[in-house]
C-alpha cells in the first residue's frame, strides 16, 4: 500500500471513530466507562485487546471532538455523560440501521461469535442478539452468529459494555460448511 493510501486510510479511521462510538452506543446501549474514560485502553486489555500506542490519542481526540460538538459532557466527578443533543443523535442513529464499515476486498475469513448466557440473564441474551442483528451479523444457530469482516475491536467493546467477557467467544475461521447461503446473503464471492 502506498504512502498516500495509508494516510487516507488512517484519516478515514480517525474520522469514523466518532461514528463508530455513537453507532455502538446506539446499537449496544450506553457504553460504560470502558470506552469513554481516560483509562479505556487498560479496561480493554482485560479482554485481550492489545492497543497500538496511537489508539490512546485517537480515542482521546475522538472523545474531545464529541465534547466539542456538545454530544458528551463531563459531570462534577469527571465522568462523561450524554447531553440532550447527544441523546438526539443516538435516537437518530437508532432509527437508521447501523452497519459496520468493511473493506472493499473480503479476506475470505468468517468471524463467528458464540455466546452462552445463563437463563437468569435472558434479557442480556436478547440485547446481544438485537445488537448483533443491527450491526449486520447473521444468525447461524441460536447463539452462533457470523460476519464476514474484521470486527474484533467492536466485539471487545461489546464484551466490556455487556460485561460478558468469558461468555462471549470471537472466532476467525477459514471455512463454514455450506457457506453458499452466507456468501449470497453478504453478497460475497469465494
Amino acid at each position: 500500500m502506498g504512502i498516500l493510501e495509508e494516510k487516507i486510510k488512517r484519516k478515514t479511521r480517525v474520522k469514523n471513530l466518532e461514528k463508530i462510538v455513537l453507532g455502538t452506543i446506539a446499537t449496544a446501549g450506553l457504553l460504560g466507562v470502558a470506552l469513554l474514560a481516560p483509562n479505556a485502553l487498560q479496561a480493554l486489555k482485560l479482554f485481550g485487546w492489545k492497543p497500538h500506542k496511537r489508539y490512546r490519542e485517537v480515542i482521546t481526540r475522538s472523545r474531545e471532538r464529541l465534547i466539542e460538538h456538545n454530544l458528551l459532557t463531563r459531570d462534577e466527578k469527571g465522568f462523561l455523560r450524554l447531553t440532550p443533543k447527544g441523546e438526539t443523535k443516538l435516537r437518530e442513529l437508532e432509527r437508521r440501521e447501523y452497519k459496520l464499515p468493511h473493506p472493499k476486498r473480503w479476506d475470505k475469513k468468517w468471524r463467528l461469535l458464540i455466546f452462552d448466557i445463563p437463563e437468569k440473564r435472558k434479557y442480556l441474551r436478547e440485547k446481544i442478539r438485537n445488537t448483533l442483528r443491527a450491526i449486520g451479523f447473521n444468525q447461524l444457530q441460536k447463539s452462533v452468529w457470523v460476519y464476514p469482516y474484521d470486527c474484533e475491536d467492536l466485539i471487545a467493546l461489546l464484551k466490556a459494555d455487556f460485561k460478558v467477557g468469558k461468555d462471549l467467544l470471537y472466532l476467525v475461521v477459514d471455512e463454514i460448511e455450506n457457506s453458499k447461503k452466507l456468501l449470497n446473503l453478504f453478497k460475497l464471492s469465494k
